[in-house]
């Protein structure tokens, strides 16, 4: 069947990492066609990133203002007008994906959308959301179609009672209690909002914690803090079935002290997320998965297929939007002709619970496993200024270096803004910085980050603001 249309590359899917992906390749001059099932900026803009910090600005907003009564502000009449909230997130997420819809014109990029499934190593079929289809051919391909949620047996979703974070994000009136099965991000994030709005909120993970892979310090504060705020964890803990009774869901699960059952009004199940790599035919063009379905890639993003490329949640965990829009921007300049190699050392991730965590680099634990002597720094949020001056004292930056180079190689914080703060973090391990640098420099007064500027200096017992009983001679560096 001879194709209906001709482009040099085809993006499938306009997420994080296809939309950037495939302005990149227009800025290089790539003549680009994007197709997307649904809608410009796939599940971050619409239904992940954007909508829940959204909603979890607001729900720390309101908790603020809960307790601003510390700080001599006196609020009467607080309350939440969900359906009003739900239309300001709505907004936000609009001018987004409105803008990727602007920039796509303003680049030349066409929009195709429909359900795209290969049809041979160099076309492939879209069936158009009017029922339609095409056959397109191009010269590369770029696979970035994302993931979903799993849903696990006995806990089949049915989008009121029994949801996935899609539906949570979006509703109008807060429940009164509610569980959440999975410790891990979206868990704890969407546990942690509706904790603050009001419901009574417990997390059900079957590990030996939450959040499996960071580091131990950060999520024994986190645990207090949640703690505090009321929400109950479970650990080692299996969730056995849930049944439906009207509005009320009833939740059974193991725990190491024995069966629990409770009754909540919502129930929350973020396991995990698999591949959107079913039903794109890539067995016709003879594309690889592994036995998870992820499709595999090289260190340039190309598959098995030389000119045919994929990145983001497609091809392999972390699951995370920043990390599939780099992955675009290394695959687009590798279409265009370059060798760029894509490096993963210095990819930080966040988590929006409260306080925040974020990380970026090794864990002393996977440092000393990689062979590493090393020392750590440690600053906590107690001792900032501009932390006690915010009202929010609770946390640490903690500094992992080389003992023998002082080279940096991982930074781990859980406090105030360190979702922004990580940044510098991440630019101290890209360009290879060594503690010393990030001590050497000049920190703005008073500001969150001289926490790091501190961590740095404790690295060698060297921080002004707490006092450290073991450390090295100034000239010691």
């Amino acid at each position: 069947m001879a194709a209906n249309k001709k482009t040099e590359v085809v993006v499938i899917g306009a997420g994080p990492g296809g939309y950037v992906a495939a302005i990149r390749l227009a800025q290089l001059g790539k003549k680009v066609t994007v197709i997307e099932k649904e809608v410009l900026g796939g599940v971050c803009l619409n239904w992940g990133c954007i909508p829940s910090k959204a909603l979890i600005y607001a729900g720390s907003l309101y908790e603020k203002i809960q307790h601003a009564s510390q700080v001599g502000i006196m609020v009467d009449g607080l309350r939440i007008e969900m359906p009003k909230l739900q239309q300001w997130k709505n907004d936000v997420v609009k001018k987004l994906t409105g803008g990727i819809g602007q920039l796509f014109k303003a680049h030349g990029i066409e929009t195709v959308f429909g359900t795209a499934s290969f049809t041979g190593p160099k076309t492939l079929d879209v069936k158009g959301n009017d029922g339609q289809t095409q056959t397109i051919e191009a010269e590369y391909f770029l696979i970035a179609t994302g993931s979903s949620p799993i849903e696990i047996p006995g806990f089949a979703f049915n989008g009121d009672t029994i949801i996935e974070s899609r539906e949570g994000l979006s509703w109008t009136e807060i429940p009164e209690t509610m569980a959440v099965i999975g410790g891990g991000v979206i868990g704890l994030e969407m546990g942690t909002l509706y904790a603050k709005l009001g419901s009574k909120v417990s997390i059900i993970e079957l590990a030996s914690d939450i959040l499996p892979g960071t580091d131990k310090e950060i999520v024994q504060m986190l645990r207090r803090s949640l703690k505090k705020r009321g929400i109950t964890v479970h650990t080692e803990s299996k969730a056995k079935q849930a049944k439906v009774n009207g509005k009320k869901v009833q939740l059974e699960f193991d725990t190491p002290k024995g069966p629990v059952t409770q009754e909540v009004d919502k129930l929350l199940v973020c396991v995990g997320r698999k591949p959107n790599s079913k039903g794109l035919g890539l067995e016709k063009a003879d594309v690889k998965t592994n036995e998870k379905g992820f499709i595999t890639v090289d260190n340039q993003l190309r598959t098995s297929v030389p000119h045919i490329f994929a990145i983001g949640d497609v091809t392999a965990p972390p699951l995370l939007a920043h990390k599939a829009s780099k992955e675009g921007l290394v695959a687009a300049s590798v279409i265009a002709g370059s060798n760029e190699i894509l490096d993963y050392r210095a990819m930080p991730a966040a988590i929006f619970c409260d306080p925040e965590i974020a990380t970026v680099g090794l864990t002393e634990e996977q440092a000393k496993e990689q062979g590493y002597e090393i020392k750590v720094g440690k600053f906590p949020f107690a001792a900032s200024g501009r932390a006690l001056s915010m009202n929010e004292p609770d946390g640490m930056v903690k500094m992992i270096t080389d003992a023998k180079t002082d080279l940096l190689l991982g930074v781990h914080m859980i406090g105030p803004e360190v979702s922004e703060l990580i940044a510098e973090a991440a630019l101290g391990i890209e360009m290879g910085a060594t503690a010393e640098d990030i001590a050497l420099t000049v920190h703005t007064h008073p500001t969150l980050p001289e926490t790091m500027m501190e961590a740095a200096e404790a690295v060698h017992g060297l921080a002004i603001h707490i006092f450290q009983k073991e450390r090295e001679k100034a000239g010691a560096r």
